[in-house]
């Protein structure tokens, strides 16, 4: 069985109410690719996603928020979900983690309101990103490109829009992470 992402570690960025489906239909797919996955959140124990409209399923945390180091991870997954991103916000952690990545350039990839945690002032250097309803304004402020495109890849970040986008979600972000895996091969 291939296993093209065998020894790359992904840390899962999530708070309570975040998209179920954004976050497990991607770890459900990099999981076959032999990656490790980390659940990292600022809840103990259990994280709690969003389904439709209500809560989903409980979800186990492997390391809290406040412990991880950015450089401990080869790739960053942000699910959307108003709630959970909310909460993310409002850590100095998240920000980060996230700048290490957006710093070093590693593979990040962000679906819906996930999006927002790009928004770090100076960190997006003329990234090309989706752009969400109501996070436009503070993503150019960040210094992002906004694109009304469904899904963008700009070098090793892939930004989508929504729920419809999973799928084309899902099997970008796994060529983004390919591509990157191979490229760290061959330096």
């Amino acid at each position: 069985m291939d296993q093209p992402l065998a020894g790359k570690r992904i840390a899962i960025l999530v708070a309570n109410g975040f998209e179920e489906v954004e976050m497990t239909e991607a770890q459900r797919a990099l999981l076959k690719t032999g990656a490790t996955l980390h659940t990292i959140s600022t809840e103990t124990g259990l994280v709690n996603g969003w389904h439709g409209r209500a809560w989903g399923h409980y979800f186990p945390v492997d390391k809290q928020l406040g412990d991880v180091l950015g450089s401990d991870y080869d790739m960053l997954l942000l699910p959307g979900g108003e709630r959970s991103v909310a909460k993310l916000q409002q850590s100095a952690h998240t920000r980060r983690i996230v700048g290490h990545f957006l710093d070093a350039g590693k593979p990040i990839a962000a679906i819906d309101q996930g999006i927002q945690l790009l928004a770090i002032p100076g960190k997006l250097r003329s990234r090309t990103l989706v752009a969400i309803e109501g996070q436009a304004e503070t993503l150019a402020q960040a210094g992002a490109k906004l694109s009304d495109e469904t899904l963008v890849v700009d070098g090793v970040t892939v930004t989508a829009r929504g729920a419809d986008d999973v799928p084309a979600f899902v099997e970008t972000l796994l060529k983004v992470f390919f591509e990157a895996a191979q490229v760290k091969k061959a330096a």
